[in-house]
């Protein structure tokens, strides 16, 4: 049996059902249960009930000590950006309380009629290089619509704390990666650049000061779905990262990852066609008055923060609470991240 599918079966479906009678949804039995691929961390599965498809979302069954508070923060977000031109799955409802469904928080919400680039490509995207190019300015046009939205004017004022937010960023990742050690039989980082890169950052932080808006906080193409009959991305998911602080930062993390020929990316091969970075700079310039003077050095922040987070699960494997081949791969992509942020620093 294949792992996803031994993960779905560990959801209590009578539970499940109980909880969502009380919701006043859709009663029936939960059939067609599917497990959802794509993602390392969060347990994901799409079901039917009477006669509507929900997708479940919750952290991993070994949680990590901020999962349920990330589960919680993404309910939150989705909620937030109902009625805006935000592409996202919509919020059906969520569980804030623990003990429901054992120890973990979760939601459900709306399927989406789309794809995810890296892990398929269909024809009409795979056959027109044209396609492919609009969709990442597609891709770009989502985060600059997230970025304009005014957080207080949809709830979410209290939530990240952006006063200070980008002198907070080296210490607090650097912090993240000291608790590593606490995982059994972790050797610790082995992460060429570490020092070097989390020097130039602070040594270099932007000199003028941002409007705060909604981060997504893990913004690349595998965490978006694009429409199968068009270029447009039809949802931004995996909102588990998402805060108040610096919209560019999101900006920063599409070039991050973006794929490039012989270089770290995430997202898939998705062949030629696609906008060279200093095109998403231009198009997300067209869409925003925010300073891009220095958007390399956001680049190069999310390179540090997505390194060290992989890192984590790498990590957790070592202690039997990830699966040591995602450890390793995920670790692979670590060094990618920070040999692309030392090729960032040189070249600026």
């Amino acid at each position: 049996m294949a792992t996803e599918q031994i993960e779905a079966d560990r959801i209590d479906l009578v539970a499940l059902g109980a909880w969502m009678d009380g919701e006043g949804l859709a009663p029936g039995s939960i059939e067609n249960l599917t497990p959802l691929a794509g993602g390392t961390q969060n347990v994901m599965v799409k079901f039917d009930r009477g006669g509507r498809t929900f997708v479940f979302r919750r952290g991993p069954w070994h949680l990590r000590p901020k999962s349920n508070d990330q589960i919680r923060q993404e309910m939150r977000v989705l909620g937030a950006l109902a009625g805006t031109d935000v592409p996202h799955p919509g919020l059906i409802a969520g569980c804030a309380e623990e003990g429901v469904l054992g120890d973990g928080v979760f939601y459900l919400m709306e399927p989406v009629d789309g794809f995810n680039p890296s892990v398929e490509l269909p024809a009409l995207h795979a056959g027109s290089a044209e396609v492919r190019h609009a969709m990442g300015l597609s891709a770009v046009d989502a985060i600059a619509a997230l970025g304009a939205v005014d957080h207080i004017a949809v709830g979410l004022d209290g939530m990240g704390r952006p006063d200070g937010f980008l002198e907070r960023q080296v210490p607090r990742w650097l912090s993240e990666l000291d608790g590593y050690a606490k995982h059994e039989g972790y050797p610790g980082p082995e992460i060429p650049g570490l020092d070097d890169v989390a020097n130039w950052l602070a040594a270099n932080l932007p000199a003028s000061s941002f409007k705060a808006g909604i981060s997504h906080g893990d913004y690349h193409l595998s965490n978006l779905m694009f429409r199968y009959d068009s270029p447009d991305v039809a949802a931004i998911v995996d909102w588990e990262m998402s805060t108040i602080g610096d919209p560019l930062l999101d900006l920063g993390w599409l070039l991050a990852t973006w794929p490039a020929p012989g270089s770290f990316s995430i997202g898939g091969n998705l062949g030629e066609g696609l906008p060279a970075p200093s095109e998403l700079v231009a198009r997300y310039a067209e869409r925003t008055t925010r300073d891009l003077s220095a958007v390399h050095w956001y680049e190069v922040m999310a390179c540090f923060k997505l390194g060290i987070v992989l890192e984590g699960t790498h990590a957790r494997a070592f202690a039997g609470k990830a699966p040591v081949a995602i450890g390793d791969m995920l670790h692979a992509s670590t060094l990618g991240l920070f040999a692309r942020a030392v090729e960032r620093i040189n070249a600026a």
